[in-house]
């Protein structure tokens, strides 16, 4: 399987690279019309990242910001993936509030989920049955392969034409929000960031065994092509791909 991976000595030099990643690709959507959209995920690797993007020049008011997924809570909430962009990323670079595009997460949860979906086709103009083309999307993997909030065995795995979804995620016991596969694979551009010992097995899993998203969502990823996907990694979640 062709892949184009980086790989760094650890979780912050692999951070930097995403992020200087993600701003090019901005300006070269930005350089193509008035605005772009980059949809951002959640955890404590995107955290290294949101600090790194902030540091960066570019002009962020043209840039709409949209996430992956989100857990199912208030957005003061230490759980929110939503807090954790606004205290790295959306503060510290000043993103106008009509650029920000969050999840209602503290609404129910498939409630949360259906007004996230009318507020991208509102965004991108869609019309019945057309996916967005976010310019970049921003996605992670957990130790059990999963990406977004796609779980090994989540039957949504299979959905290429709804926008999101309310998921239950039974290991958690927790209620999420997340983008759907057809809209993960219809991005323009997507960065895997991934980093930490407990990756490696999973990571050679993804980029290795034969394709089973069901199994290995993170594999999703590897569907669209090595031209538009880049894996930003360190040493530990890489040692097994060598």
């Amino acid at each position: 399987m062709s892949i184009h991976s980086l790989i760094y000595p650890d979780a912050n030099e692999a951070s930097q690279a995403c992020a200087v990643r993600v701003v090019q690709l901005l300006q070269q959507a930005v350089a193509a019309g008035p605005t772009s959209a980059l949809a951002i995920s959640g955890g404590t690797t995107p955290k290294l990242l949101f600090r790194e993007l902030a540091k960066m020049r570019l002009e962020w008011d043209r840039v709409h910001l949209f996430w992956v997924d989100e857990r199912c809570v208030p957005p003061t909430d230490p759980q929110s993936n939503y807090k954790l962009a606004k205290e790295n990323f959306i503060d510290p670079v000043g993103f106008p509030s009509r650029n920000v595009h969050r999840v209602r997460a503290e609404l129910e949860p498939e409630i949360a989920a259906r007004s996230y979906a009318d507020e991208i086709r509102e965004f991108f103009g869609l019309g019945p049955n057309e996916l967005p083309h976010f310019d970049v999307i921003h996605r992670g993997m957990g130790p059990d392969a999963h990406t977004a909030s796609l779980f090994p065995g989540e039957p949504l795995i299979n959905d290429l034409e709804n926008l999101t979804a309310a998921v239950y995620v039974e290991k958690f016991r927790q209620w999420r929000v997340t983008l759907l596969p057809g809209v993960l694979l219809a991005a323009r551009n997507t960065v895997m960031l991934v980093a930490g010992e407990d990756k490696a097995e999973p990571l050679r899993a993804v980029l290795h065994e034969p394709y089973d998203p069901l199994s290995y969502p993170a594999q999703i990823a590897t569907y669209q092509g090595s031209n538009r996907v880049m894996w930003f990694l360190d040493e530990a979640a890489a040692r097994l791909i060598r």
